[in-house]
């Protein structure tokens, strides 16, 4: 009875949460938002990691363009086959020297030219689990079943994003957020995941700083 109301205490006094930091550097920013340009964000995959996660990368844009509805943001996935194979993992630039290289491809500088894109924001980072403990049992039987224990686990996400001013090939700015947050997972019969939403946080804290630099109207 004694561990049954310890853990009856863990479920209304533990709730996951976040902390996040996010600090900016920004060079030039436009002082009326972008007009009819529009912005790209793309996540560095050139390592021999994994790289950012794609989902990451549409979140921050949805963000963006759901504060903003003047900002057009094109799609990653729509980006990436519009500009087949230069932006791949392999050929991607890696920094403005290669851009610059890059861009003297006349296919390039033509599809760049109609896609109208003025800002290209690269994400480098993830989130990955750092810790974890507990245990939980479940059981079933003939007058029913249920789980008893408790788990924990936590997540810590680290972001940082490039923006490339791509029509004075200059880089204008960084955007770094990190955020850590711990979950829990008490059950008494029945679990009661308490998540932490570590990398949403992220999303919003990221997208919030680069909506301030894109729109005129922060």
């Amino acid at each position: 009875m004694h561990r049954v109301l310890l853990l009856a205490a863990a479920v209304v006094l533990l709730s996951g949460c976040v902390t996040t930091t996010v600090d900016e550097l920004i060079f030039n920013e436009p002082t009326e938002g972008i007009g009819e340009s529009t912005v790209v964000i793309l996540g560095r995959r050139h390592g021999s990691d994994q790289g950012t996660e794609p989902d990451f990368i549409t979140c921050v844009g949805k963000h963006i363009s759901k504060r903003d509805k003047s900002i057009v943001v094109t799609g990653e996935v729509d980006f990436l086959n519009s500009l087949y194979p230069w932006f791949e993992p392999r050929t991607a630039p890696l920094s403005l020297a290669d851009l610059r290289k890059l861009i003297r491809r006349e296919p390039v500088a033509r599809r760049m030219a109609e896609l109208n894109t003025r800002y290209i924001i690269w994400i480098g980072g993830s989130t990955e689990r750092v810790d974890s403990g507990g245990s939980m049992s479940c059981t079933i039987g003939p007058g029913g079943g249920g789980c008893f224990g408790f788990a924990y686990w936590s997540d810590e996400a680290n972001y940082e994003a490039v923006i490339w001013d791509f029509a004075d090939q200059a880089e204008v700015g960084r955007v770094n957020t990190t955020a850590f947050g711990q979950s829990y997972i008490p059950a008494i019969i029945i679990p009661i995941p308490l998540i932490a939403p570590v990398q949403g946080t992220a999303c919003n804290g990221m997208g919030d700083k680069l909506l301030k630099f894109l729109s005129g109207k922060y």
